[in-house]
């Protein structure tokens, strides 16, 4: 770990935006979802609530280019979970979809919790996800076509989430719960050691100020005398 990659891995969790999230529902196509996703970590989500994706979530890595990694994906059986849960914390749901209700997107704000809800790839937002959302937004189009592609639409609407909230400074100093940004620091910094550690149910070593583990060896020596003791991990 050079000081740079973990000075970039501060600044990018600095940056990141706890109250701003996507739901996709029924969204299959892998490229999509991965399209989806790097957006995401480009505007600083770092959760995606994903329904009913076929064959669970499976991102396109010439798309994602690795953006998966920074983004933590849950999957749920049904729409009205991840929708539900959210408004119970306080997030307004903003389904992207045509109806008589809609307005331009570009009308809302999003400095507020805000989720994004994007249907299927054919059908659209599904009519339950239609009737529990806050508000129906739309990107106005010019031409014949009725709609952009859900990746694109998802990324014109985020654009936007994003050059609102940084006209109102929320890009500029850490919103993450403290324990949360030290956890998921050290998960990105030292990721194969992170997974070592959940293995065996061991707590995250000390990092550096540099992003390396205080005292190495003698952390080896304390998971080799853990080791010892219990005769077995597990």
């Amino acid at each position: 770990m050079s000081p740079e990659r973990f000075a970039k891995i501060k600044e990018v969790l600095n940056r990141r935006q706890p109250d701003l999230t996507v739901i996709t529902d029924n969204v299959h196509k892998s490229r999509n979802l991965s399209a989806i996703v790097r957006t995401c970590d480009a505007v600083g989500i770092s959760h995606v609530h994903s329904a009913d994706p076929d064959d669970g979530f499976g991102t396109h890595h010439g798309t994602a280019k690795g953006s998966h990694r920074w983004v933590k994906v849950s999957i749920y059986e049904g729409v009205e979970k991840p929708i539900s849960l959210l408004q119970s914390q306080g997030f307004k749901v903003y389904a992207a979809t045509l109806s008589d209700r809609a307005v331009d997107y570009r009308t809302l704000d999003y400095t507020q919790p805000s989720a994004i809800l994007l249907g299927a790839e054919k059908w659209g937002v599904s009519e339950t996800a239609v009737d529990m959302a806050d508000e129906h937004i739309i990107v106005p189009m010019m031409g014949m076509v009725e709609s952009y592609n859900v990746s694109v639409a998802g990324a014109i609407i985020l654009a936007e989430a994003q050059r609102q909230r940084d006209l109102a400074g929320l890009y500029n100093e850490s919103r993450m719960d403290p324990e949360l940004y030290e956890k998921t620091l050290f998960e990105w910094a030292q990721p194969q050691i992170a997974q070592f550690c959940k293995d065996r149910r061991l707590a995250y070593p000390e990092l550096t100020e540099d992003g390396d583990i205080v005292n190495p060896s003698e952390w080896y020596r304390m998971v080799r005398e853990e080791k010892a003791r219990k005769g077995k991990w597990g």
